[in-house]
């Protein structure tokens, strides 16, 4: 529930009442229902999601588990095999050695059906188990390096007609100087691995490895080149590209240049969050075939504002060049709310879907998950409610200052998206989904979620010149009056006077030439709703 200002001076209004909303000859959209998918008294947090290459409705997650009073961490093993519908599985890798098992899982399923899972050791180093049996079982570890390295990506090369059908690489970046990205893959299901291979000589830190396959036995991988200091802020976007199975690659240090959001957000109890890039393609036998998609988080750089915004980017030309960015999130720019870790699916028919946290119908301290939808390669977005409620992130105790995950996860099956976030309302850090009929998305009268109560914002910018900007929502169809007065409560002009329909607007307005710099108080009377707010107007 939003809250809203209370009035500084009293005005009385006379106003109808707002009237039920008429039945519309579409749906309207409401979030889906929320669940956790394996309750349990572990935290879970930071979790990925794959799909098996032939039977679309086994889904393989994943996640780091910790428990906060053995201080015991793993990996979870989350298995669906009715599409993300139940769930199953275990808060604990069960490959050997268990005790040396630290977290940060890769993961991916390659052409046999092989569970192939990737994770840091106790010391440095980074590992992986394989399981035959849908994750019941587990190999004993087999090493890829003995770096000290950060959270590896892994895919799989599942296309038939690749030249590396069934190869499955691994990338991640070395944490010593340059802080390279390293490569590895493997020919024989995760049994042995290639030399890890540093496939750049940065002059500048890279954070943040993250690989994804081409339509045509192309695979790619994205990073973020970062600021020197802490936080470590995300500068840059690097891309490199393979079409030889990983044996070489063709790399750009710098691709786009970005502003990203590394660093703790003060209002949600100074969480740590990244602005890392998250890469998808587009495989599908469509007219978009090819295509290579990139979402981060962004602040205070064109064309974000000055909170975190989800921005996208796009080539068309397999990432020799790239679209300028894109902001997805379609609340109002410069609004004060917060949007932060995306991830990316393109789903089987290549609509792109943004997976991402986001406060715009809640409070400064809390959370919710929302999601952007484009089926037209990115050129227009809808914004669509995921949870069904909201919580208040803090950190999780003894992993490092404001530690609570790094990213969440999206995929689609059987025509539904099944997303995955961690949140804490149930009293600790939980991995939550929903399932969300592709169809539902499709046939809406409304790209927002009605809200159950009316809100309204404070106008931004505020102090302003010339233009502001006024948003409300509103949960039945209402006769709407905005108008301004001064500090004597004298009205000075009607800015809107007329109807609106249930769910959220903006009005933007300029005052009259005739009114001078000064304090003045917008009221808005809907209905039986009133709002008053304190505006600074400067010629």
């Amino acid at each position: 529930m939003r809250s809203f200002l209370k009035p500084v001076f009293i005005v009385i209004a006379v106003v109808a009442d707002c009237v039920v909303a008429q039945s519309s000859a579409l749906p309207l959209y409401t979030a889906p229902q929320n669940f956790r998918i394996y309750p349990s008294g572990v935290t879970q947090t930071e979790v990925f999601v794959t799909r098996h290459p032939t039977s679309a409705d086994i889904l393989f997650s994943s996640a780091n588990t910790i428990n906060l009073s053995s201080g015991f961490i793993s990996e979870g093993v989350y298995v669906s095999t009715d599409g993300g519908i139940s769930w199953k599985g275990n808060d604990t890798c069960t490959g050997a050695p268990l005790l040396f098992h630290k977290g940060d899982p890769g993961i991916t399923i390659d052409k046999s059906g092989k569970f192939i899972l990737t994770r840091l050791g106790f010391q440095d180093g980074l590992f992986s188990h394989v399981s035959t049996d849908l994750g019941k079982t587990w190999s004993s570890q087999r090493t890829i390096g003995i770096e000290r390295q950060d959270r590896a990506s892994v895919t799989s090369d599942v296309n038939p007609a690749s030249l590396y059908y069934g190869r499955t690489y691994t990338a991640y970046v070395e944490l010593l100087p340059p802080f390279p990205l390293k490569v590895s893959f493997t020919n024989d299901g995760g049994t042995t691995w290639t030399s890890p291979l540093s496939i750049n000589s940065p002059t500048q830190r890279c954070q943040g490895a993250e690989l994804a396959l081409g339509p045509e036995s192309s695979v790619y991988a994205v990073w973020s080149g970062v600021i020197s200091q802490s936080p470590f802020t995300e500068d840059f976007i690097g891309f490199a590209r393979s079409f030889d199975g990983g044996a070489t690659w063709n790399v750009v240090e710098n691709i786009i240049d970005i502003n990203g959001i590394q660093g703790v957000l003060a209002q949600k109890a100074s969480i740590r969050v990244n602005g890392l890039p998250r890469i998808d393609v587009d495989r599908t036998t469509g007219v978009r075939r090819g295509w290579i998609y990139i979402v981060t988080a962004q602040k205070n750089l064109a064309p974000s504002g000055t909170d975190p915004d989800i921005i996208f980017y796009r080539s068309t030309d397999g990432g020799t060049s790239w679209g300028s960015g894109k902001r997805i999130n379609n609340d109002v720019k410069n609004n004060g709310k917060i949007q932060y870790f995306p991830a990316i699916h393109v789903d089987d028919d290549g609509g792109i879907n943004v997976l991402y946290y986001d406060d715009r119908n809640t409070s400064s301290d809390s959370a919710g998950v929302y999601l952007s939808r484009s089926t037209d390669g990115g050129g227009t977005w809808q914004d669509f409610p995921v949870s069904d409620h909201h919580f208040r992130p803090k950190s999780i105790g003894g992993l490092g200052q404001g530690y609570q995950g790094d990213n969440i996860a999206v995929t689609g099956v059987s025509g539904s998206l099944v997303p995955l976030w961690m949140d804490n309302s149930s009293g600790l850090y939980q991995l939550w989904s929903a399932r969300i009929p592709l169809s539902s998305l499709l046939s809406v009268n409304r790209t927002m979620h009605i809200p159950q109560e009316f809100w309204c914002e404070q106008n931004y910018p505020n102090p302003f010149n010339p233009t502001t900007t006024i948003v409300f929502s509103l949960p039945t169809r209402c006769s709407v009056t905005v108008s301004v007065f001064d500090v004597m409560g004298r009205e000075m002009a009607t800015l809107f006077n007329g109807e609106k329909t249930e769910g959220e607007h903006r009005i933007e307005f300029s005052l009259p030439d005739r009114m001078a710099s000064g304090v003045y108080f917008l009221q808005l009377s809907a209905g039986k709703y009133h709002f008053t707010g304190k505006m600074v107007f400067q010629k």
